[in-house]
């Protein structure tokens, strides 16, 4: 085996969008310390398995070799394994903290496997199959992800720096798509969806706030609707009227283009709000049942986004429902609107 094989690293971070997003700080410290001695021909190489439908944003991450795809079938999964052990890392790092992604990096064979300690860990158990473990290094997932990059042999501190590129094409094609809509002068992205509904913000007042922000200053808003949210955006957008916002169901290398080109992007505790900040556009993010110092949005350089919430801060009100929580209803419009407009330069 090389020098180069006997030095790989694998990340493993199969989902979600935001967490995928506040792992991208760790892999490039990774990427800068260790992996970057050596010659360019054969330098250690830095890999990243993740599930497939996530594949488009990894390979928008230039620090990363290779993206090696976690299908969901069993034979997608023996597929991932074998291709894994044929690889032969000398170490992986999993940022989950699941039992499914302990064990990928198990099943990798590598030597060093890195992880969260039961205390952190999402899945206690999954710490059992690793060979280090990293213990809590302050309370932002950023945070908690640059101890494990630190474990690996990253330099301490870990800067903060997502390495996303968007395809010139993605941001050619938008600009003419956005153009042709004459949003000339620029325009908002609103982002209704999320993994549950206690920490979303109700469709109307989305609505209404693109409705006004549309009178008041002949802003333009555009609606993401992600994988089986066009239903709520089309309620977004009926709430809306008589402004006309437009609606889109984009790649995540379109998504990228038109979160980065916004004046201001809208959103809960989602994927789309932290890629947006990922991307440097200012971010209004509306919390009530996840905290904001553990989940927030993240700038490379500080002062740039608003977090709107009216609860505590050292309130635990982390709930999963099927129903709006009392924390995101007490949100009102002409609060977020105050906010837009400040993001957006404008004076009230």
């Amino acid at each position: 085996m090389s020098e180069t094989a006997r030095s790989s690293l694998l990340i493993v971070r199969l989902g979600s969008l935001g967490d995928l997003v506040h792992t991208l700080p760790a892999v490039a410290a990774l990427r800068a310390g260790f992996l970057n001695a050596g010659r360019s021909q054969d330098r250690p190489r830095l890999d990243w398995v993740v599930e497939e439908k996530w594949c488009p944003l990894v390979q928008m991450v230039p620090v990363v070799d290779r993206v090696i795809p976690l299908r969901r079938s069993l034979a997608g999964t023996l597929e991932c394994v074998r291709e894994l052990r044929r690889n032969r890392y000398a170490c992986t790092v999993d940022f989950q903290g699941l039992y499914k992604s302990a064990l990928l990096a198990w099943c990798s064979g590598a030597p060093r496997r890195i992880g969260f300690d039961r205390a952190i860990a999402r899945e206690p158990g999954a710490a059992r199959f690793y060979t280090e473990h990293a213990g809590p290094r302050g309370r932002h997932v950023t945070d908690l992800n640059a101890g494990l990059a630190i474990c690996a042999g990253a330099g301490a501190p870990v800067p903060v720096r997502f390495p996303l590129c968007v395809p010139d094409e993605e941001m050619q094609k938008w600009e003419e798509k956005i153009s042709v809509s004459g949003a000339r002068t620029g325009y908002i992205v609103v982002s209704p969806g999320g993994g549950w509904k206690s920490k979303c913000w109700p469709v109307e007042r989305y609505g209404e706030l693109c409705r006004e922000i549309w009178q008041r200053h002949g802003v333009q808003a555009v609606v993401n609707a992600g994988p089986g949210e066009e239903e709520l955006a089309a309620a977004v957008t009926r709430a809306s009227e008589p402004a006309t916002p437009l609606s889109f169901s984009p790649s995540l290398p379109e998504l990228c283009a038109i979160l980065a080109k916004a004046r201001t992007v809208i959103a809960a505790d989602t994927g789309p709000l932290h890629l947006a900040a990922a991307l440097g556009t200012r971010v209004v993010a509306l919390f009530g049942p996840t905290d904001p110092l553990r989940n927030g949005p993240v700038y490379e350089c500080s002062g740039r986004g608003t977090i709107l919430r009216n609860v505590s801060q050292d309130a635990n009100t982390y709930k999963r429902g099927a129903d709006y929580s009392p924390a995101m209803l007490s949100l009102t419009v002409e609060q977020v609107i105050a906010a837009v407009e400040r993001e957006m330069g404008i004076a009230p």
